[in-house]
């Protein structure tokens, strides 16, 4: 029986693919939490932080084949300062490295679909950087780009749910006239169950959907229809994107993380290519409305799905802090590491002095004393040329930790470093060092990232 690990395992895709495959392999899910969920088709459960190398190591130990099912929207720490797409690009980057080195087969990888125009979301820019990432190590990856996928636990179709049962009258901006097409929970599992071990799809992505192609605007008249609700529409054509992630977050209660990529997302139609992979697959997807029916029908009351309940609380990640930094043409992380080293005293010289250490640990020491700050040490076992990891191991600033530590990785083929504070415990008080010391660490490393972006040869990789 190979043995088959789903990231995101947990979410309501995760949890019906564990039941559709778990007859016929041996189901290892990844979480976070400490708490590991009931699930009985899952056979083993592991806990791992994508964050950490380490544990994506240890997460694909003896796997056969992975899922990635995995987006980080939402705040992964107390404090979360960064983009959601480089926490993404983090996440993706070690699954794949850790992928190549525990030997997996192939990689299954469920985007979304991507609109065939020159400028779209960061959204969907993102899920087109974690596609090419999970893709880069040399493991076979199987894409599935698909749009909102209609089932009752998911979070874009509980925000529509939500929605038109709170609202008698609902205002329809221009953006609900773009065109959509969504797909089935029970579609998308019987294309992914297809897809496990099967070489015919390695080394390819397709786009998947219902046969239906509507306006997200029909979309919500026929969900009114199914919740047996009259709805008034009424269309608009001033209210803006802006309004309309203020709109959804405070009708809804979905957090802000959540809601503001959704909404910058439809800007552009999400329309299927083709249909290859269903052909391929021998399997005819439903249309909407038995989608809607089915997810309608699946509702289990209330509860809202777990994107809706905020960040995680964890006191052992007090801290994560992610910046994209410029790379110059043949630099490396370790470059870019030491290059830090050596600029910071010189950018703050009447602040910080540098000590370098032997063993690797480098002192930040208060100017004109002998008070250290903090005290990082460089983990030659860990380090290689792409990626530069430093743990924190004391000074005034910081509670000692065994998992606290800053990163600089290379990312997207080494087009740029990724500057990472991971799972930092400051020792300030919470709100001295909010509003102190955290914006502080912001405002040096993007000053740093400008710094590096005015040296020859420097390549941006923003999306």
């Amino acid at each position: 029986m190979s043995k088959v690990v789903i990231a995101g395992a947990t979410g309501f895709v995760g949890r019906e693919l564990s039941r559709a495959i778990c007859g016929q392999h041996h189901v290892i899910g990844l979480t976070r939490s400490a708490n590991f969920p009931t699930e009985p088709s899952v056979h083993e459960w592991r806990r791992a932080d994508l964050f950490s190398m380490k544990d994506a190591r240890a997460a694909l130990q003896g796997a056969d084949y992975a899922f990635y099912l995995v987006h980080s929207m939402m705040p992964s720490a107390r404090l979360t300062q960064g983009e959601f797409q480089d926490f993404d690009l983090i996440a993706a980057d070690h699954f794949a490295r850790a992928a190549s080195e525990q030997g997996v087969k192939q990689i299954i990888y469920l985007g979304g679909l991507i609109p065939q125009v020159k400028e779209i979301s960061k959204h969907l820019e993102s899920r087109l950087e974690v596609e090419n990432t999970l893709g880069t190590y040399g493991v076979p990856l199987t894409t599935l780009r698909a749009g909102l996928v209609v089932g009752a636990k998911g979070s874009s179709f509980q925000l529509l749910e939500k929605l038109i049962q709170r609202l008698p009258v609902l205002v329809c901006p221009a953006w609900t006239q773009t065109k959509t097409q969504p797909i089935a929970l029970t579609d998308i599992i019987q294309l992914l169950k297809f897809c496990l071990g099967n070489p015919q799809v390695f080394a390819q992505s397709f786009d998947v959907g219902s046969p239906d192609v509507l306006s997200y605007r029909e979309m919500m008249e026929k969900t009114a229809q199914k919740l047996g609700l009259k709805r008034h529409f009424i269309r608009v054509p001033f209210f803006s994107p802006g309004l309309s992630r203020a709109w959804v977050t405070t009708v809804t209660g979905a957090p802000k993380e959540l809601v503001f990529p959704l909404i910058e997302s439809l800007a552009h139609p999400m329309v299927a290519r083709d249909h290859a992979l269903e052909k391929m697959a021998g399997i005819q997807t439903q249309g909407i409305d038995q989608a809607l029916t089915e997810a309608v029908q699946g509702n289990p009351g209330t509860r809202a799905p777990r994107a809706f309940r905020g960040r995680t609380k964890n006191p052992d990640h007090d801290v994560r802090s992610v910046q994209r930094l410029p790379l110059s043409g043949g630099k490396t992380a370790e470059w870019t590491a030491k290059e830090y080293l050596q600029w910071l005293p010189k950018f703050m010289p009447w602040i910080i002095r540098v000590d370098l250490k032997p063993d690797g640990i480098a002192e930040f020491v208060l100017r004109g004393t002998q008070l250290r700050l903090l005290i990082l040490q460089l983990s030659s076992e860990m380090s290689t040329s792409d990626r530069q990891i430093f743990y924190v191991r004391g000074g005034v600033l910081a509670k000692q930790s065994h998992r606290g530590r800053v990163e600089f990785m290379e990312a997207l083929q080494g087009t740029c470093v990724l500057s990472a504070l991971h799972e930092f415990r400051p020792r300030l008080p919470w709100l001295i060092y909010y509003h102190t010391q955290a914006k502080v660490h912001l405002y040096v490393m993007k000053s740093f990232a400008r710094y590096l972006s005015r040296l020859p040869d420097a390549h941006v990789s923003r999306p």
